[in-house]
């Protein structure tokens, strides 16, 4: 959706040399359990040449598939680098995500998907895939083999080596819509049909737009509950109240979306609606313009405009 998502992780640039080592062999030792941050030993004198990959732990959940949105946690390193490419388990300013309050937000999530390029390059994580979820997999290689051309934009030599731990925390499949029979929609919202792997039909009503935002869940799932701080898997479709005209759907592109909810990171119609709501819900959400982009607009979608939503919830992380 126009400006709706964030990335989660974006690469962070890295003050590194290439490597001159005569040495060959693995670059990082790793210690700890799945699910807990690992302890990553590198060899500053240590040089690969070719991408190995350990399945350190492996996990009992599905096996990932191509083209799998998948929520991690991961740890990205450099012998001799500055500080993390990335890592979830810490913030930008060295404080952990990670907390004993059992009403503390989820730790955020890397969002990519799997053989895809997307957050991250295809070839980082082809390797995943038919690694059953809740795995801890160790992947290292060439900064030029595993980032490509992104390798010299974030401040890396082609040669020098990489280190990649992830935890697989979930799979979804993107091609998946909530299930069950969908509800009469309440007197004075749009009409909804959606079928299939398409984005859904939305009629408007007769009528002036609704001054509030009104919700309903149209199809209710029995999968977990979103909490504020999730990272959200979702399918959608949007259109104007103004004249029904579809400005975005997630159908349209290969892949679902994903952002965290309830934390400003979307409008704050979707923070102030999906938190609550349960994995296999089917919402439609129709948010006045300060539930929205209000008067500035955004892109396409002019100012003050009403806008209509059809959500699939599809997963959490």
């Amino acid at each position: 959706m126009t400006a709706l998502a964030v990335p989660a992780i974006l690469l962070t640039a890295a003050a590194c040399g290439s490597e001159d080592s005569s040495s060959s062999g693995p670059l990082a030792t790793v210690s700890g359990k799945a699910g807990e941050q690992p302890t990553i030993e590198l060899d500053e004198d240590a040089g690969v040449t070719e991408t190995s990959v350990e399945v350190l732990s492996e996990g009992d959940g599905a096996q990932v598939k191509q083209g799998d949105m998948l929520g991690m946690d991961v740890i990205g390193k450099t012998p001799g680098g500055d500080s993390d490419l990335v890592n979830t388990w810490m913030t930008q300013d060295g404080q952990s995500t990670t907390s004993d309050d059992p009403g503390a937000p989820p730790r955020p999530q890397l969002v990519t998907q799997a053989g895809v390029e997307s957050a991250l390059p295809e070839a980082i994580t082809e390797p995943l895939i038919g690694t059953p979820v809740g795995s801890r997999v160790k992947i290292e290689g060439t900064a030029g083999d595993l980032l490509g051309d992104t390798a010299e934009a974030v401040g890396l030599d082609k040669s020098q080596g990489l280190v990649w731990v992830f935890d697989i925390n979930v799979a979804i499949d993107p091609t998946t819509t909530a299930e069950g029979e969908q509800a009469p929609v309440e007197e004075g919202l749009p009409e909804v049909v959606a079928e299939g792997q398409e984005p859904a039909t939305i009629t408007i009503p007769e009528g002036d737009a609704p001054t509030e935002l009104r919700e309903q869940t149209l199809i209710e799932g029995d999968g977990a509950e979103v909490l504020a701080g999730h990272t959200l898997f979702v399918q959608y479709t949007g259109v104007n109240w103004d004249g029904g005209e579809k400005f975005d759907s997630s159908w349209d592109r290969d892949g679902g979306a994903s952002f965290q909810i309830g934390g400003g990171q979307v409008i704050s119609g979707w923070d102030e609606t999906l938190v609550g709501k349960h994995v296999g819900d089917r919402v439609l959400m129709v948010l006045p313009p300060d539930k929205a982009y209000g008067e500035a607009g955004n892109a396409s979608i002019p100012g003050n405009s009403t806008l209509v939503f059809v959500v699939d919830i599809i997963g959490v992380a």
